[in-house]
């Protein structure tokens, strides 16, 4: 019986590594050997976020609604995949995109409006209008900022 190459069979396995995983997911893991793709945590998103990405593996989805990290999608799965004791539910930040409304000089801060940890601020000068500002320290990454922007300036990624 011949021995299979891991290491080469995961370079032809390899999916989108830049996905947002749901909250919690542990990080000395490789997601996509764990997970079985058993849609519980699909089922049991209260803010329905989480949907089947690439190869049909969980992907968050912030256009959708927000993470209330209420913890359902961690207690849903069978797997050893998420760790709830980790001091922070994943590394990401929200950021914005030049296509922000506010370089064209459109007065909007509804990116501000949504975000209950005021992580986003905005700042004036004289002859524009205010200038949007993540405290990155404040931002959970809970993605409530991108869904209401009208020009989809606003994105989540890894720190």
């Amino acid at each position: 019986m011949s021995q299979i190459d891991q290491g080469r069979r995961r370079l032809f396995n390899r999916r989108n590594s830049s996905a947002l995983r749901p909250p919690w997911v542990k990080a000395d893991i490789e997601f996509t050997d764990i997970c079985t793709r058993c849609d519980n945590c699909i089922k049991a998103c209260e803010t329905h976020i989480i949907k089947r990405g690439d190869g049909g593996f969980p992907e968050v989805d912030f256009t959708i609604d927000e993470c209330t990290f209420c913890q359902k999608c961690v207690t849903a799965c069978k797997e050893p995949i998420f760790d709830a004791q980790q001091s922070v539910p994943w590394t990401i930040t929200a950021s914005i995109k030049d296509s922000c409304l506010t370089n064209t000089g459109v007065w909007c801060q509804s990116c501000k409006d949504a975000c209950d940890p005021r992580a986003i601020s905005f700042v004036m000068a004289v002859g524009q209008v205010p200038k949007p500002v993540i405290d990155v320290s404040a931002c959970t990454g809970c993605g409530a900022c991108v869904s209401p922007c009208p020009s989809d300036a606003v994105t989540l990624a890894s720190t």
